[in-house]
């Protein structure tokens, strides 16, 4: 499996994915301060990983402090870090659980508090993993044997800890013994999928087809395509799925060609404060991503730019969601609430995955 991001005695190390697919380089994080940056730069990205990263970051930035203004310090160091990115909810999930166990440990003493808060954030990357094989299984049912799935951006184990969300749906559909294609986005303008996905792909052996953003409606009308998966950023309690930008427009396509469109991700992913995606934040990142490709400007220079890095995709377009606890069906505030509530244990926070999982059978 890709090792995406990881706890060393360094430091942070992670995965440079700014250099994928030309070098396989590794960075090594020593401070909170360039976990922020890295996240930033998007040296790590997808959603459920920079939620890894900011627990890890956290944990980093209380073992390098002392205890004098540590109070101080922890709210600095929890500021930095979640504001780096706006849209992905759960970088903020991730920074909420530690602060939770800084206050729950406080108390103990500096050094149990450091070491029960590296502990943590080494937990979250573990059931980050586990969650994805569990989105997985949930998943894999939905994926035609022997047909061919879109998906657009990275969702993959370069977008998480490891296996990855919508592509951990294709790498179980793969393990139970289906055969199974990919259509690969190329994603413009930072490229995840011709960049990422491609990579991931060829890596696990799996057919992949690269194409370009505006060729999704050729091939979605053609027949080839059986289904479309893709991941989440953030999920608003009506079903609305903030996503890397693209996503809405492949969805409207896929609905007008009567091709499924499935979202797999984690239920931190859901953010059940927001009533639609209307009031999802949508980041908006530097026009050089637009105007520039590998450094190589392919526009005029001073040309006005619109860079949103991510759209919205109403529930009207979204077939099911697949979390770990199972499958969520319109309408979607009452399934995706019964997500949320089968993932909580009983210290109520959801620091486990619920032993109790919502099932959904699916037959074709």
């Amino acid at each position: 499996m890709i090792e995406t991001i990881q706890w060393t005695d360094a430091g942070v190390v992670m995965i440079d994915q700014t250099r994928l697919p030309r070098e396989e380089r590794y960075v090594t994080c020593s401070t909170y301060e360039e976990v922020a940056e890295a996240i930033r730069t998007m040296v790590i990205r997808g959603a459920p990983a920079i939620g890894v990263a900011a627990a890890m970051g956290v944990a980093l930035g209380v073992l390098r402090a002392g205890e004098e203004g540590l109070d101080a310090e922890f709210e600095r160091i929890c500021a930095t870090l979640a504001g780096t990115r706006p849209t992905a909810v759960n970088l903020f999930w991730a920074i909420d659980r530690m602060k939770r166990r800084f206050a729950e440990w406080r108390g103990l003493g500096l050094e149990a508090l450091k070491r029960k808060m590296v502990e943590e954030a080494k937990q979250v990357r573990l059931e980050d993993i586990a969650i994805n094989e569990a989105i997985g299984r949930h998943g894999a049912a939905f994926i035609p044997d022997g047909g061919a799935v879109l998906t657009h951006c990275n969702a993959g184990a370069l977008a998480t800890a490891g296996y990855g969300t919508a592509l951990g749906v294709i790498r179980a559909a793969v393990e139970a013994g289906k055969q199974v294609s990919v259509f690969a986005d190329e994603t413009r303008p930072f490229l995840q999928g011709a960049r990422l996905t491609v990579w991931e792909l060829q890596h696990d052996g799996i057919p992949a087809t690269l194409i370009t953003d505006n060729m999704a409606g050729h091939f979605l009308k053609s027949g080839r395509i059986g289904c479309v998966v893709v991941g989440a950023d953030r999920i608003a309690a009506n079903g609305d799925v903030a996503n890397k930008i693209g996503t809405y427009s492949v969805a409207v396509l896929a609905k007008e060609n009567a091709v499924p469109f499935y979202v797999a991700a984690p239920v931190s992913t859901l953010d059940l404060t927001l009533a639609s995606g209307d009031e999802i934040p949508i980041e908006q990142r530097a026009a050089g991503e637009v105007t520039h490709v590998f450094g190589v400007p392919v526009a005029p220079e001073g040309t006005q730019v619109e860079n949103p890095a991510f759209d919205v995709t109403p529930a009207r377009y979204v077939t099911a969601i697949v979390t770990e606890q199972g499958v969520a069906r319109a309408p979607y505030e009452e399934s995706l609430r019964g997500m949320v509530e089968s993932s909580l244990t009983t210290s109520g926070d959801g620091r486990k995955m619920g032993s109790s999982l919502r099932k959904e059978v699916v037959q074709f």
